[in-house]
């Protein structure tokens, strides 16, 4: 448990600078190997969030304290990463607000929760009321729950359709759950969200498609993307990005398949927004 004292920390303030990063660095390693063994239930989790997804329903997440913050950051990448407004996140603060189990029901009410969402609870312990009380509360209204700890056997766990419980063990700083267990968290969020979203075709050969040219760097990168996708010289990548209203997927399939732009935005809606269907070269379910 992260609440342990870890083997070398009773030497920690002693060691040199070397010493404790390299520890750190060996802890973070470990964590992210605890994965492994779990990422059937994680991909159990993607493929029944991108289904409610695909639907129509959202995801949400619910977390307190590093878990709220972590998960805060991982929906704030979403939108500018795949082009997508579907991922909603819950974070009560620190302190006494992990331990509010009104302020969790009060927020997963507030979500306007559907039996058409899915919903990750993220605590490192599997025990954090805020995020328990929301858990439940989702549950009630018919959400698909998940419930995602660094901790077995835990409350969160029991409440879940879907428990991924991978065991970090012992912080360097003991209880420090921003760090092994942060780790993991991010890992873990990450592979939830990308997965969800490659599996509801908002990548296309690896790409990000759904990118948004909301500066320059961005719009560099859509034209190129749109370049490497259709073989055009960049003057015409950028100028057909311009016609497409900045929808990189729009303007691959303006060129890829002879289209305006009116017609690719409204095949790429018939296609709810799967580049590759889209095309052609595959269906979705």
């Amino acid at each position: 448990m992260s609440e342990d004292v870890h083997p070398h920390s009773d030497r920690l303030d002693a060691m040199s600078t070397q010493e404790v990063v390299q520890l750190m660095h060996a802890e973070d390693r470990r964590a992210v190997e605890a994965v492994a063994p779990h990422l059937d239930r994680i991909a159990a989790a993607i493929d029944a969030i991108a289904s409610r997804v695909r639907a129509g329903g959202n995801l949400h997440y619910f977390g307190a304290g590093t878990s709220g913050r972590i998960a805060e950051l991982d929906a704030a990448e979403v939108a500018p990463t795949f082009g997508v407004d579907a991922v909603r996140a819950h974070a009560a603060g620190d302190g006494a607000a992990e331990d509010d189990a009104d302020l969790g029901m009060s927020d997963s009410r507030a979500a306007g929760l559907t039996a058409g969402d899915a919903v990750v609870g993220v605590s490192a312990s599997g025990r954090t009321a805020y995020v328990l009380a929301a858990m439940k509360e989702a549950r009630a209204k018919g959400a698909m729950v998940v419930g995602f700890s660094c901790a077995t056997n835990t409350p969160l766990g029991e409440l879940a359709d879907v428990a991924i419980e991978i065991e970090t063990g012992p912080e360097v700083i003991a209880g420090s759950t921003r760090l092994k267990s942060g780790t993991v968290q991010k890992v873990v969020l990450n592979m939830i969200s990308t997965g969800v979203f490659v599996r509801l075709g908002h990548t296309y050969r690896g790409r990000m498609t759904g990118v948004v040219a909301a500066n320059a760097k961005l719009h560099r990168r859509a034209v190129k993307l749109i370049h490497d996708l259709t073989g055009v010289p960049p003057a015409d990548a950028e100028m057909t990005l311009v016609a497409a209203n900045g929808s990189a997927k729009a303007a691959v399939l303006m060129l890829r398949c002879t289209l305006s732009a009116d017609e690719a935005a409204a095949r790429l809606h018939e296609h709810n927004g799967d580049l590759a269907a889209a095309l052609g070269e595959r269906t979705r379910a």
